[in-house]
């Protein structure tokens, strides 16, 4: 102590309580070291169209952010680009409201740390702005939008598990491979198509061709623990529809719907498909088998259009900006199954057909990255026959692994036999082929009835694997069907 002034570096004169001070005094610079600075507040200065732009803010792309408006609303938004010194913010609801110079604030979303000496309160790391939403088994039998509101009347979600909605990329080494056969009680599918567990598969229709029924079937039939489903850009009243009439009150149980209908925003609609991933994600991380349905997989793709055409991207194929193609694969790859001793995603994702044309861009791609597509076809629908599943342009890429040779060769055969006859149906209609002259065609026409019965199958039936499998082997091999 010299002149009244203590000398700090002097730690003999330091007293107990100066020491706690100067204790407290070093985590506050260690936590001021580890956090990096970050302007959370600033004003909007431009709406266009669908994307806000603000100046003095700066965030991550991806983070989230809101606009407070008179009696105690606000608009959610997203950082989804930046130009220069202004971030470009895309809103999740409504932009009414929003006048010149309102202010925009970083959601408080951060990252806990642990706990510093001392007992002092968490750390948080303020470069961390992902929107979080709930997942887990408090969601089981509920109905929850893009943003994770819930939509039913149960009142609101109380989960104590949350994650972010974009995960990292899984190491494909470290995948474990699709070596057990799922059973989707669609006999078609179990006998010319089998899908294996953890496998991803594009179901392709135009409208009014049967896909959400089929979707459906499948929901209620397949053998899984748990069913995600993301209602991504159809009509709202196919939601309550697909809830009440297809689900069914049992399939609810075990289900978690998502719903960002088309007059959502293309942010809800583009998080929507993103937060039923992340859902999946997360029951696959406890070990459970989920059967993730996504309707639709080009209603996503076009809400990212919308984004990216708003923010100035430039158009390339068909009027898709690239980032399109960039963002399909990257929700497709985190279906799947996960590591060795963890459960499995096996996703169907439906793929709007323009006019029936399979050459759409997005049905192109999607084809690309999918393990595999079931084709639905407008003519067997307009002529009754159900599943209106064309086996003829359908694949299963993970069948050979996980069928056995016998039933490859079953299902081989039985395709050849409804091809030929269908390239020979207007010969047969008007009478103008003649028995025997080709012995393939007259085997086709011989099964051709049976054929029709293996590939038609009742909404309210269920036929397992085994019974499809017995059926395939009874039609080729001829043993009279009960």
């Amino acid at each position: 102590m010299s002149d009244g002034v203590l000398e700090l570096d002097d730690s003999k004169h330091l007293n107990v309580h100066q020491q706690r001070w100067r204790n407290h005094i070093r985590d506050c610079k260690e936590i001021l070291r580890i956090v990096e600075p970050l302007e959370i507040a600033g004003r909007i200065v431009k709406l266009t169209g669908l994307v806000m732009e603000a100046v003095g803010i700066k965030l991550p792309i991806g983070s989230a952010c809101y606009v407070p408006l008179a009696e105690g609303r606000r608009v959610e938004a997203e950082v989804v680009g930046f130009d220069g010194e202004r971030m470009l913010l895309m809103p999740q609801s409504s932009v009414d409201g929003i006048t010149p110079g309102a202010k925009v604030f970083a959601l408080e979303i951060a990252e806990s740390l642990p706990k510093p000496h001392h007992g002092q309160p968490p750390r948080r790391r303020a470069t961390d702005r992902a929107r979080h939403l709930p997942v887990g088994a408090d969601l089981l039998g509920r109905v929850v939008d893009g943003a994770g509101n819930p939509l039913d009347d149960l009142g609101e979600i109380n989960s104590s598990q949350s994650s972010a909605l974009n995960a990292r990329p899984m190491n494909p080494l470290m995948r474990a491979p699709i070596e057990d056969v799922l059973d989707v009680g669609v006999r078609a599918i179990n006998s010319m198509l089998t899908v294996g567990r953890g496998q991803r598969m594009g179901l392709f229709a135009g409208s009014g061709v049967g896909k959400s029924v089929l979707l459906g079937m499948m929901a209620r039939y397949t053998t899984a623990d748990v069913i995600v489903v993301g209602l991504i850009g159809e009509r709202g009243r196919e939601v309550q529809e697909f809830i009440e009439q297809i689900l069914g009150p049992e399939g609810l149980a075990r289900s978690v719907v998502v719903a960002a209908p088309a007059d959502a925003p293309a942010l809800m609609r583009l998080q929507g498909a993103s937060y039923a991933t992340t859902i999946a994600e997360s029951f696959r991380n406890e070990g459970k088998n989920v059967l993730l349905i996504m309707d639709s997989l080009t209603r996503y793709a076009m809400a990212q259009r919308e984004i990216a055409l708003a923010i100035g991207e430039p158009p390339a194929t068909k009027g898709y900006p690239p980032s399109v193609f960039a963002k399909l694969p990257a929700l497709v790859e985190r279906a799947g199954n996960g590591r060795r001793g963890e459960g499995s995603i096996t996703a169907f994702y439906t793929v709007l057909t323009e006019g029936d044309d399979q050459q759409d861009p997005i049905a192109d791609a999607a084809r690309a990255i999918l393990d595999g597509h079931i084709v639905l076809s407008r003519s067997l629908a307009e002529s009754g026959h159900y599943p209106a599943i064309d086996v003829e342009q359908s694949i299963s890429r993970a069948m050979h692994n996980i069928t056995s040779p016998e039933h490859q060769k079953l299902a081989r055969k039985l395709k050849q036999l409804n091809s030929r006859y269908a390239r020979s149906v207007d010969l047969i209609n008007v009478g103008a082929y003649e028995a025997g002259s080709d012995a393939v065609l007259d085997m086709a026409i011989s099964k051709h009835e049976l054929i029709e019965r293996l590939l038609q199958q009742d909404v309210a039936e269920r036929s397992d694997w085994e019974e499809s499998l017995q059926f395939l082997a009874a039609v080729m091999h001829g043993v009279p069907l009960a």
